[in-house]
């Protein structure tokens, strides 16, 4: 691992290594860079992500390709109704010699998919939230310490409702992001297909290693932000919230919820990666708006109102940032 002088060098570096990253991911994913950018920086600040979309959208090749340029250990799990806690973070056996043998999960990786994560049951949905929560998994007993680095990529199919177990805001409110993958455009999805039916395949060069992502992701922690850029997140937050001193009318109006403090922090700590990947040492209030839809999105509730009328969470943030 490369060692810098300074944080000003360190953060020029991340710079540079995030346009490397863009451009590696690039050669296999089409368009979406918005997405992929957004992943990133959830990655560098140490959170998990939510990814909703319909399917057949590249999520699962998505994720494996940024592992891949990351040079990460990546697992997918496949949630099931009849899925269970021990199929994700392992169980006790019995080894030839009768001795009890702890045998990892699939979530012993750096980089985990967790595949249509509300086909599951809440038990099960529980032992992987509490793994991202803590970076460790209790079994017998014992604690595990999860590798370093550590991110949860959740995805669920926005269709089919038949069967699942919705996440409550409880658990939804520990995902940093609430990414939307949508449809490409016609010329992207041309692009799609000429690459996925011919023969060629294109090599992914790995450009950062866990250290680094580890050490980048403290550097992040250190970027100064000034109080107004804060104090903005803030309110922010406290706008989305009825019922309170500080909400704005169209959250009164709208929201059924609104956002804890958790969202102001994953506000903060995602506009200073934002910055950095622009190559600004400090975050302004543009950085903390670049975040604001993925970071409210899930944490906002609608009423039946906003829903009778077709009004989005999406809608209900960009009125709120106009304010």
């Amino acid at each position: 691992m490369k060692e810098y002088t300074n944080d000003v060098e360190a953060a020029q570096a991340l710079a540079e290594a995030s346009k490397k990253l863009q451009a590696e991911i690039g050669k296999v994913i089409v368009g979406q860079q918005e997405v992929v950018n957004l992943v990133l920086t959830a990655i560098f600040c140490k959170g998990h992500t939510l990814l909703v979309g319909v399917p057949g959208l590249a999520k699962t090749l998505l994720v494996q390709t940024i592992a891949s340029a990351l040079d990460l250990e990546f697992k997918r799990i496949q949630f099931t109704p009849d899925l269970m806690p021990s199929d994700i973070v392992g169980a006790e056996t019995l080894d030839k010699e009768r001795n009890l043998k702890f045998v990892k999960g699939p979530v012993f990786a750096n980089i985990i998919l967790a595949d249509e994560i509300n086909r599951t049951p809440p038990k099960t949905q529980a032992a992987l939230l509490e793994a991202m929560q803590e970076y460790k998994v209790t079994i017998g007993g014992m604690r595990h310490t999860l590798p370093d680095p550590f991110f949860v990529l959740a995805t669920q199919n926005p269709i089919e409702q038949e069967g699942t177990y919705p996440l409550p805001e409880a658990q939804l409110d520990r995902f940093m992001f609430n990414l939307q993958l949508n449809y490409p455009s016609f010329s992207e999805e041309v692009a799609v297909v000429k690459n996925t039916t011919s023969d060629s395949k294109p090599e992914i060069k790995s450009v950062l290693g866990a250290d680094e992502i580890v050490a980048f992701q403290q550097l992040v922690r250190r970027v100064p932000v000034a109080d107004n850029v804060i104090e903005y997140a803030v309110k922010l937050a406290a706008k989305t919230r009825p019922g309170t001193p500080n909400a704005a009318s169209q959250a009164t109006e709208f929201l059924e919820w609104g956002a804890g403090p958790r969202a102001s922090q994953f506000l903060i700590i995602g506009a200073k990666c934002h910055a950095l990947f622009s190559g600004r040492y400090s975050p302004d209030i543009e950085d903390v708006q670049a975040v604001a839809k993925p970071v409210l999105r899930h944490r906002l509730v609608r009423n039946f109102k906003a829903e009778a009328d077709g009004i989005t969470v999406d809608a209900i943030v960009d009125q709120l940032m106009k304010m």
